[in-house]
């Protein structure tokens, strides 16, 4: 038999079997959670799916939320932008919100195109936009079901100024086209100035550490010229008749 020194401090003391067994019922829990909580992931992808479907050729794009920008040239330019894609036949996606999403929505409805949102719950983006076609706006909990309906549906990305959300989607669609996940589809960036910084970065600090090869630069088109953009793309278009990235 084993004798404590200090009997009464190991009264309040449990063993390692007790200790693991307790500290584990927090997450037994939250494992039991996460099993039905794939009927919610399931029913997003089924309403955007269902969705997405019927809304045909179309193109998404991104950029900044804030509805008071600094140079408001930028929003100017999606919604002309957006007007002049519309009127090649093809659809409007954006995330829903304000700013430059709510620009692009906006020309979509100009131009008499379809206008459809992919609006995702956040407590600091505001309200949804009202350029959205009530049957082609979907709301999503997840970020990631939210991701696909993009990356599956759309003909090409148009990147406008933005912040860290337009970052993501922009290196989401480079990863998946360079790594062959999905078909290849014209991503423009616009706003050349804007674009500059991330551009050189991307030449003299990625690629010259080998991480990234020159032929990457070829995923990538920058133009401030919506007519070639809009003829790109719907040259692309015509050429692959892609409905579906995947």
């Amino acid at each position: 038999m084993t004798y404590s020194a200090f009997p009464e401090r190991d009264a309040y003391m449990i063993d390692d079997d007790e200790y693991a067994q307790e500290h584990m019922k927090p997450h037994k829990r939250i494992h039991s959670l996460d099993s039905w909580r794939i009927f919610r992931i399931m029913s997003e992808f089924v309403d955007g799916f269902e969705t997405m479907t019927f809304l045909g050729p179309s193109v998404a794009i991104f950029g900044s939320t804030n509805p008071n920008p600094i140079n408001p040239h930028y929003y100017e330019l999606t919604t002309q932008l957006a007007e002049k894609i519309v009127k090649k036949g093809f659809a409007i996606i954006t995330g829903g919100g304000p700013g430059i999403m709510e620009c692009a929505n906006k020309g979509a409805q100009m131009g008499g195109g379809k206008s459809c949102g992919l609006c995702i719950n956040l407590p600091s983006e505001g309200k949804q936009n009202p350029y959205i076609d009530p049957k082609y706006k979907l709301e999503f909990r997840y970020f990631f079901v939210r991701k696909v309906m993009f990356v599956r549906y759309a003909q090409a990305f148009v990147v406008m100024p933005g912040g860290f959300g337009t970052l993501d989607e922009l290196f989401e669609a480079l990863t998946l086209i360079q790594t062959g996940k999905i078909k290849y589809f014209p991503v423009y960036l616009v706003g050349k100035d804007y674009w500059k910084g991330l551009l050189d970065w991307l030449r003299n600090t990625v690629m010259e550490n080998n991480n990234i090869k020159k032929i990457d630069f070829d995923l990538i088109r920058l133009s401030d010229d919506p007519d070639e953009i809009a003829e790109g793309i719907e040259k692309h278009y015509r050429q692959t008749k892609s409905i579906e990235n995947f």
